[in-house]
């Protein structure tokens, strides 16, 4: 079974999330459980914690409620990147051009810089190992 790779960059959460729910949808409507998987690289924010490290403890304890709410605003407004992978078999090529089209025919999907990975592009095996190490 070959698979296709479809990668979208979403500029925040917000957008992601919708898209999210949008997939999900399609999943249970069109009975795709194994054929349409999807996973989310989110950019990680290691400078604070670094940061942190080398403050005295006193003002840790300080920062410690306040740097939660800024994480989750910072988290929020960093860019996205969706993958999706579609796996049908040689003999769903009407269904697979169908979902497909519908990836073009939506504006949540069109406005994130959609790329499309097929087996033979020569970014094929570096897309699938990225998507096979995201949790």
């Amino acid at each position: 079974m070959a698979h296709i790779y479809l990668l979208f960059g979403f500029p925040n959460e917000e957008k992601a999330q919708e898209a999210r729910h949008k997939l999900e949808v399609w999943k249970q409507a069109s009975r795709l459980d194994k054929k349409l998987l999807y996973k989310f690289e989110r950019a990680t924010a290691n400078d604070g914690e670094a940061e942190e490290a080398q403050q005295p403890k006193s003002e840790k304890v300080a920062k410690k409620s306040k740097s939660k709410s800024d994480a989750a605003e910072k988290k929020a407004g960093e860019p996205v990147k969706l993958f999706v992978r579609l796996g049908f078999s040689g003999h769903e090529k009407l269904s697979e051009q169908r979902l497909l089209d519908r990836f073009d025919a939506e504006d949540i999907f069109q406005s994130a810089s959609p790329e499309t990975v097929k087996p033979n592009d020569s970014s094929f095996s570096e897309t699938e190992s990225r998507f096979e190490d995201l949790a």
